[in-house]
């Protein structure tokens, strides 16, 4: 038996109705308690009372924490800098990025609108030199049959709107609280050897992510108005998100540790609650708050957690808005670019094993064991180009079975999967095929389980997959300079297996938090 497999072969230990009962209580009490919490979906309370905003729920949550290799935790967390450096380079790179970006323009609506902000704004000239990134880099354990150890695959790089860090952040600290009693001593879980002594290490995804935003409200300097303004930061929200306590972890902390304001703006009011001075050539973001009309605020960092997706541009007054932003003297974390950096497009180029060798191009000559460190957590990704191993591969009933295929898309709940592959492709223009990208299945351990508690209160078990995510922040300018680079905090969330998607916001996935073995 395979190392990993031993391993979660008798894990987690049963549990009795009323240790269930006990568990379950304890933790729907504490996330109410402690901001582990999300807007509860329309499905299981009326719409009007949705629509008021005065419940709460818990986030899905496992009952457990979940077994994960010491070591690709720690291999994950060494490459978070070189990641953040590598997609900060690829966003410095225009050019290179605007010919991969090309595939796209005439078959992906979403990308050439976004592109389209990109090509107004540098027309115009853009007046902010420096970018934030918030990213997340989510791996699974790939542990292919006859396989002694697992490995550690990349299932995506996220540059906007990477969530959880807030919710994470809790998870870790409930399941610590849990496994708080003397060794031996079981309390809250019965016993079990890989509970023995053991909790989720520390989870720093508040400070790190707030530490950056805060990085880049310092680095955008004094107010650019006359007279000068007071600064703040925006977060740029969807209208009703169900995500609040996630975000407000954040926010809470750039404003009562970093001494920052914060407002949320949503989506849909910017054009009206923003403006950017006709006669002022630094092009300063003005922010005026509704609930405060007689005090404006300049806007030092945009903060994007709405306007990853097409459903968030509804009408031109969206793209109308989202120009806005970008051609402001605001830091954009991402900026359009950076954003675009993160198109499963250009994953799928550095890892394609039968491309030319793209990787290079954002290294230093001769750095082989940065180069070495990253293709060990590519998983194998295809274009589907004619005659391309790719489209091959996704045309065969027995080949696409070990396959995901991707569409330039984040939030969950967009993928096509194995042996439905072939038929969605036959099914839509051959035109269009160069829009999704194929990528070889990571093979996660086949024996794992765990315990869910769902937001309507629904407990579930069975067997899951887990998938890693590794926080990290990066502000950098134009010309290459980096002003800060950090690694720090993580998210574990589980699904059933069943269940091929793994969104947590879609509803596909519960939040978790790893015991290191």
């Amino acid at each position: 038996m395979a190392a990993a497999e031993a391993v979660h072969a008798t894990y987690p230990p049963r549990l009795t109705a009323e240790q269930e009962q006990f568990l379950v209580s304890t933790i729907k009490d504490w996330t109410i308690q402690n901001g582990l919490t999300v807007r509860p979906p329309a499905t299981f309370v009326s719409q009007d009372a949705v629509s008021k905003g005065v419940l709460g729920t818990n986030a899905p949550v496992t009952l457990f924490p979940s077994p994960f290799p010491r070591s690709s935790f720690e291999e994950a967390r060494a490459v978070q800098k070189i990641y953040n450096k590598l997609y900060a380079d690829i966003t410095r790179d225009e050019k290179w990025l605007g010919e991969i970006i090309q595939e796209l323009l005439d078959v992906d609506d979403f990308v050439s609108g976004l592109w389209k902000v990109h090509d107004a704004v540098k027309k115009e000239g853009y007046v902010q030199d420096l970018s934030l990134g918030l990213f997340r880099s989510d791996y699974m354990e790939h542990t292919p049959a006859g396989s002694e150890n697992p490995s550690l695959k990349q299932v995506e790089f996220n540059t906007i709107s990477s969530s959880f860090g807030g919710l994470s952040s809790r998870v870790a600290a409930l399941h610590s609280e849990l496994l708080s009693f003397p060794p031996g001593q079981p309390i809250n879980y019965p016993s079990h050897p890989l509970l023995d002594g053991r909790v989720p290490p520390k989870n720093t995804a508040v400070e790190t992510l707030s530490a950056g935003l805060a990085a880049a409200h310092s680095a955008y300097g004094p107010s650019k108005s006359s007279p000068s303004l007071p600064l703040c930061i925006i977060f740029v929200v969807q209208e009703g998100e169900r995500n609040i306590f996630d975000q407000l972890a954040l926010s809470s902390r750039l404003s009562n540790f970093h001494k920052i304001p914060v407002f949320r703006l949503n989506t849909t009011d910017i054009l009206d609650l923003t403006s950017i001075p006709g006669s002022n050539s630094s092009r300063p973001l003005i922010y005026t708050p509704p609930h405060a009309p007689s005090t404006s605020f300049e806007a030092t960092t945009v903060y994007l957690r709405g306007f990853y997706a097409p459903t968030d541009y509804t009408s031109e007054r969206d793209w109308a808005a989202r120009l806005q932003l970008e051609r402001s003297a605001a830091i954009k974390c991402p900026t359009v670019l950076n954003q675009l950096s993160g198109c499963k497009k250009i994953q799928q180029v550095l890892a394609d094993p039968n491309r030319e060798d793209h990787l290079s191009r954002f290294l230093s000559p001769g750095d082989s064991d940065t180069a070495d460190k990253l293709r060990r957590t590519f998983a194998p990704q295809y274009d589907l180009h004619e005659n391309g191993r790719g489209r091959e591969l996704a045309l065969n009933v027995e080949t696409a079975a070990s396959h995901v295929l991707k569409p330039q898309r984040e939030g969950g709940g967009n993928n096509i999967y194995k042996t439905a592959i072939p038929g969605f492709l036959r099914s839509i223009p051959e035109k269009d095929w160069k829009s999704w990208v194929l990528m070889e299945l990571i093979q996660p351990p086949s024996e794992a389980k765990n315990v869910a508690l769902r937001s309507d209160g629904a407990v579930i078990s069975g067997n899951v997959v887990s998938e890693l995510g590794i926080f990290g922040t990066i502000l950098w300018s134009s010309d290459g300079r980096i002003l800060h680079n950090e690694e720090g905090g993580w998210l574990m969330r589980t699904k059933a297996k069943e269940s091929d998607e793994g969104g947590v916001a879609a509803g596909f996935s519960s939040l978790d938090s790893v015991i290191l073995y």
